[in-house]
């Protein structure tokens, strides 16, 4: 996963710059984002615009040098647009030069990560997971990586009784994966069918930078269908990982989960922060976050990545953070 020339900048950025060590920077090659740059800079700041805000996903993906003055010239640029700059999914790097610009930043949850070298499936801590994943395989599921242009229909039919099983639940954007498009062809699709019937799917997009690998991103399954369907695609996919000397598999963010008042920095809103711990108690409505982190805990991370939002401005902001779910789709 070294750099190269592949004649998309955005896919260029975020193989090149990697000093934050963002596990999602593939996110940022989602349709319907915008890029910003300037002449000169080596780097790219990628958002989207909703209502008054923009809100940015990550900090700026971009040389050292470049990194500062693309940031300084992106707040300019969105406060001449009349809107208020947000920043989503900040890493403790990025975090760290927002705040040195007057932003208010406060962890906001956090991005999950295992080790794959040593990583097996034996002893007891999970014995519930082998189980549910043999209760998959004696119902007849099978996994294979897929081309997804050969499971587009799978796809859909997957995805439509999935939402219809949330009450009729939007489809989330930006900062969760696509499936398609220029792209793909650096995403990995693992899927799973019982009888020959697609049951189940789960996208992996690639993870550059220090901690290198995949991360477990969009996936869904027949609500209906067999226990341990999830289970069981991914424990495929990781010794399909494992064999080919994958080093990190992550799991990608979740908000309000992994709160610790220890990454809080200088400067972050106690308002917020209590908001934070409240919505991980009892905000599943707004997002099923406890679901999320019981799923990613299942495989005992190694690594737990806290995760950033930064409001412009002396405070944190209600409606800006709204408006991260609302350029989100989730309303």
């Amino acid at each position: 996963m070294t750099a190269t020339t592949t004649g998309n900048p955005v896919l260029d950025a975020i193989r090149t710059h990697t000093a934050s060590g963002n596990p999602s920077a593939f996110l940022a090659l989602n349709s319907g984002n915008s890029i910003f740059t300037m002449p000169g800079a080596d780097g790219i700041v990628v958002y989207r615009r909703t209502g008054r805000y923009a809100v940015q996903f990550g900090g700026p993906f971009a040389a050292k040098d470049a990194y500062e003055p693309l940031l300084d010239g992106f707040r300019r640029h969105v406060r001449d647009e009349g809107r208020t700059l947000v920043g989503i999914q900040l890493q403790r790097a990025d975090a760290e030069h927002y705040v040195r610009r007057g932003f208010t930043v406060n962890q906001v949850g956090a991005s999950w990560a295992v080790s794959l070298p040593e990583f097996t499936l034996r002893g007891t801590r999970f014995m519930q997971l082998r189980n549910k994943i043999s209760r998959a395989r004696r119902n007849g599921l099978v996994v294979r990586e897929v081309p997804a242009e050969d499971w587009q229909q799978a796809i859909a039919a997957i995805d439509e009784a999935w939402l219809g099983s949330k009450g009729g639940a939007r489809q989330l954007e930006f900062l969760v994966g696509q499936i398609g498009g220029e792209v793909q062809a650096h995403r990995r699709l693992f899927s799973g069918t019982i009888d020959g019937k697609p049951v189940a799917y789960i996208s992996y997009s690639p993870v550059y930078g220090s901690r290198a690998g995949w991360m477990h991103d969009l996936s869904r399954r027949l609500p209906d269908d067999s226990p341990g369907l999830m289970e069981a695609i991914n424990a495929h996919a990781i010794e399909v990982f494992r064999a080919e000397g994958v080093e990190w598999l992550h799991f990608g963010f979740t908000p309000f989960t992994g709160l610790d008042a220890g990454h809080e920095l200088d400067g972050h809103s106690p308002a917020f922060q209590w908001l934070m711990h409240a919505l991980w108690a009892e905000g599943a409505a707004l997002y099923p976050a406890q679901t999320q982190l019981a799923y990613k805990q299942k495989w005992a991370p190694d690594v737990v990545i806290p995760e950033y939002v930064a409001f412009d401005g002396p405070q944190a902001s209600l409606p800006g953070f709204a408006h991260v779910f609302r350029a989100c789709n989730a309303f």
